[in-house]
């Protein structure tokens, strides 16, 4: 094993593990920190999740449908990828697709939704079993990707502050409480929020009773997909190009940056990319790397030994396979919170995310007007042609920066 100065050590390629091997580094801290990482990943998106499934025009079942489709099947490939190379690989949903979902879903009907997905699953595969993940994404350049990121996020920060103005009592308590814990343990500031804002709806009155004989279980169905054309061009290739740029690169940096150097990246990308395609026909978003939760469990704070690690990457699977079983309940929880609140959870738990994209969006001068385009354009839910905002700021962001870069030439 090698290691660098400032550095994880090295973690060597080695076999896939047997179920001995497992009982030998399981620990109490991996299995925690596989519970922690589902725990921040559900409490950061569940606003997304309402918010995207009623755009789409999801019907109650169809939500469930998804909801099922997503948990268990990134119960299945992070299980199958962390026990395969013995590394923490922890898989997410396409935060940025839950965005655009809700930002344009609602022009297409759930069939033309399910082929965008489809199709986006199609190209994530393709790009990452054959190796053309790495180039394709070595050609954008990465201060368009982090401005486009951040104008699609970017709104739903301004609706989670304007929240306040309808439900103060329950918003500033929740805003005061990420200022305090993102400085005082940012790990759990969305888990923190999220308990304040429901101690915070209860004491106003705006819980409201889940209704009786909801389903708690979760269940399958099955939608025929139907292929638009426009919808490739609004949902499907926007994201794509996220899932590739914001939601993988980070997801790989974290493994490299944590000692896991040679852990493969195509299988990764490619892997994840393959379940996509039968789980879009439930629904599903499409699953990519992830990045803050996975630091979680890629963490000292797992377990001292990186060789050890790899078990909490089974574990957070285990965890979110009981969600998946119990995708109902998940579903009907989110109906028993009051709108506001789910607006101030998602717009707080992707500050982080955002700002960190637009810092990166403008760091680089050469960039930087085309990036600033990008993240305007993007964020002002302009719409023309039937071709909505996301592909208007790459497109006027991309030739800016195709101009730009001639003029210096």
């Amino acid at each position: 094993m090698t290691s660098t100065p400032g550095l994880p050590e090295t973690m060597p390629q080695m076999p896939a593990p047997t179920w001995r091997d497992f009982r030998t580094d399981f620990s109490l801290s991996a299995t925690l920190a596989g519970f922690i990482a589902v725990v921040v990943s559900y409490s950061s998106s569940i606003g997304l999740f309402v918010s995207a499934f009623s755009a789409s025009h999801y019907s109650p079942a169809q939500s469930v449908s998804a909801i099922t489709a997503l948990y268990l099947g990134m119960a299945v490939i992070g299980a199958v990828l962390s026990w395969r190379y013995r590394a923490p690989i922890i898989i997410g949903w396409i935060t940025p697709g839950l965005a655009i979902l809700s930002q344009d879903a609602g022009r297409f009907s759930v069939p033309e939704i399910v082929g965008a997905l489809l199709a986006s699953a199609a190209i994530l595969t393709v790009l990452g079993y054959t190796g053309l993940y790495e180039r394709l994404t070595r050609r954008i350049p990465t201060a368009l990707t982090a401005a486009l990121l951040a104008g699609v996020l970017l709104p739903f920060a301004l609706r989670g502050a304007a929240a306040a103005t309808v439900s103060p009592g329950i918003v500033l308590p929740m805003v005061l409480t990420y200022a305090v814990l993102r400085a005082l343990t940012p790990r759990y500031a969305v888990l923190g929020v999220l308990i304040v804002g429901v101690a915070a709806a209860g004491l106003s009155g705006g819980l409201h009773p889940i209704p009786a004989g909801s389903r708690v279980l979760g269940s399958l169905q099955a939608t025929a997909p139907a292929f638009s054309p426009l919808a490739w061009l609004s949902l499907t290739l926007p994201i794509t190009i996220l899932a590739l740029a914001s939601q993988n690169l980070p997801g790989v940096a974290i493994l490299r940056l944590s000692g896991y150097e040679r852990t493969p990246t195509s299988p990764l990308v490619g892997g994840t990319g393959l379940l996509g395609l039968p789980l879009a026909v439930f629904g599903s978003i499409g699953l990519g790397l992830a990045a803050i939760t996975a630091a979680i469990c890629t963490g000292v704070e797992s377990h001292p030994d990186v060789r050890r690690r790899w078990v909490a990457g089974v574990m957070c699977a285990v965890f979110y396979a009981v969600l998946g079983v119990f995708a109902g309940a998940v579903i009907g929880s989110a109906g028993a919170l009051p709108l506001a609140m789910i607006q101030a959870l998602a717009g707080l738990a992707l500050l982080g995310t955002i700002q960190n994209a637009v810092v990166t969006s403008l760091a680089e001068e050469k960039w930087r007007e085309s990036a600033l385009l990008t993240l305007v354009i993007t964020a002002s839910g302009f719409s023309l042609w039937g071709l909505s905002s996301p592909i208007w700021g790459l497109i006027v962001g991309g030739l800016s920066a195709a101009l730009a870069g001639r003029k210096r030439a």
